[in-house]
């Protein structure tokens, strides 16, 4: 959920400068379409680490929209009389009418979080008790509510340090702060809030409602980012449909459909690889002939009958799959596992659900199965190349977790590799496949516009990393302009996943 967020996230006072005006005039104009089709209500839960900027982030929503029609629900620990009540009775008193913005802060999330970090609930109940805020949150959108849930990232140390700086001499601080779990003090504590709102973002990030996590690094960095998601949410519950309104005017004339504005610039997983790893040919034979040995040992032992081993290979067109999957293949008893090579659906795939073709080729128990490209094409090339609607795409990232929590239950280790070369060793190899007569059927038309959408696959990479690395099938991305130092990572990633 945080691999992006976790790294240095910049935007420029001139850039904010520049960026706030439109966003201020498009979110107002979006707030006012709302209110006038009184159709559907939004609400923001804000949620993150103390330090992150919580209540900084809900005084530039008051700055940046028309106040009259915003409401701020904040909730602490419940009281007496709230405790005579049913848990969500207090949300549903507060429930913003139609046409409204609610800004939540202290969501139904926070009492499984703070029972989950304090030992007061097992995992059990911990599970339970998310499974019942799905439940929750689909009907709020059936009932049409938008919700719109944040999560502001902030490195622990980080937020430690801000937090210590806004301390006076005599104990106060400089100014108010949203402070919301100085009681989950001890380490262990701590280290049980983190886990559980891993799990917490993995269970309860649905299509209809997912979690977005922003970078709480920067200040101007996290209100844009946070204001570009209030207004796609905006725009998406249909408010742009409506005759425009400006602030102050009661009417407004219809106005053309905005255009959008560049996306900010996110740093990425991805971008952030050093591609510059190698083996030279000496170490990549011995720590291959290793690792290959250490694979044969555990999938042709007995305790192996009674596991499954499911391989997903990804990553960018040239990246080098086909041979890192050979390295595996000579490592396996041909007799059991099988490499599927995943393209575009069949007339009848495309008749049954996208997950059916993949239940269907899972090996049994005591085999291997490896995809050569595979489910994540939902929300990778499906996503970039539009063959599918944006809310197919959104709610595939539950539905691929859900999938993989089932093999994992089921005994199944699941290992996600995604390959990962720079646009310029692409080229390089595009043009090298082009003049091999023997490697030109790897190379066709469709890699080369894929190329030209680099950036946009870029994001759709991004988002699929954040959104589905999770603690039982985590991904692991493989530096792989040198070959030999691919495929060596490949099998240590199967090799250790197994023995773990």
């Amino acid at each position: 959920m945080f691999e992006s967020a976790a790294l240095p996230h910049d935007l420029s006072k001139e850039d904010f400068e520049r960026i706030e005006p439109r966003l201020r005039e498009d979110l107002l104009d979006a707030q006012f379409d709302l209110l006038d089709a009184k159709q559907k209500s939004i609400l923001v839960l804000i949620n993150g680490s103390d330090g992150a900027g919580k209540g900084e982030l809900l005084d530039r929503l008051y700055e940046w929209l028309d106040p009259h029609h915003l409401d701020t629900l904040s909730y602490f620990a419940p009281s007496s009389d709230e405790r005579k009540r049913p848990t969500y009775w207090r949300f549903w008193r507060d429930m913003p009418a139609r046409g409204r913005i609610g800004v939540v802060l202290g969501s139904w999330y926070h009492p499984a979080l703070d029972g989950r970090a304090r030992g007061l609930i097992d995992e059990a109940a911990f599970t339970q008790a998310l499974n019942e805020i799905n439940e929750f949150e689909t009907m709020l959108a059936a009932e049409g509510v938008m919700l719109l849930k944040l999560w502001l990232y902030l490195p622990e140390k980080e937020a430690r340090r801000r937090l210590k700086n806004l301390l006076r001499a005599d104990g106060s601080r400089k100014r108010p702060v949203v402070i919301e779990w100085n009681h989950i003090d001890t380490k262990k504590e701590r280290k049980r809030l983190n886990q559980a709102g891993l799990e917490m973002a993995d269970i309860t990030s649905t299509g209809q409602a997912p979690w977005h996590v922003v970078a709480g690094d920067n200040d101007g960095y996290r209100d844009i980012a946070a204001g570009r998601l209030l207004l796609d949410a905006l725009r998406r519950a249909g408010a742009e449909t409506l005759p425009a309104r400006r602030a102050g005017e009661k009417v407004r004339k219809s106005k053309a459909a905005p255009k959008p504005e560049p996306p900010l610039k996110t740093p990425s997983v991805i971008a952030a690889l050093d591609l510059t790893q190698s083996l030279d040919p000496d170490a990549y034979r011995e720590e291959l002939r290793r690792h290959q040995h250490a694979l044969t040992r555990i999938t042709t032992a007995r305790s192996f009958r009674d596991r499954g081993l499911v391989v997903v290979m990804e990553g960018n067109d040239a990246a080098g799959k086909g041979g890192a999957i050979l390295r595996i293949r000579e490592a396996l008893d041909p007799r059991a596992f099988r490499v599927h090579g995943v393209g575009a659906p069949s007339d009848e795939e495309r008749a049954h659900p996208y997950l059916w073709r993949f239940w269907r080729k899972l090996p049994m128990r005591g085999q291997t199965a490896i995809f050569d490209r595979s489910w994540y094409g939902r929300v990778l090339v499906e996503r970039v190349e539009g063959f599918c609607s944006q809310s197919d795409w959104l709610r595939a990232y539950h539905e691929i977790k859900d999938f993989e929590r089932q093999l994992e239950r089921a005994d199944y280790t699941v290992v996600k590799l995604w390959l990962a070369i720079s646009k310029e060793e692409q080229l390089r190899r595009f043009e090298l496949r082009e003049d091999t007569p023997v490697k030109r059927y790897k190379i066709t038309p469709e890699d080369w516009r894929n190329r030209d959408k680099w950036d946009d696959y870029e994001r759709a990479v991004n988002d699929m990393v954040n959104l589905t690395s999770t603690s039982h099938a985590p991904w692991t991305l493989v530096e792989a302009n040198d070959k030999y130092f691919a495929r060596v990572k490949v099998l240590r990633t199967i090799v250790e996943a197994l023995e773990g």
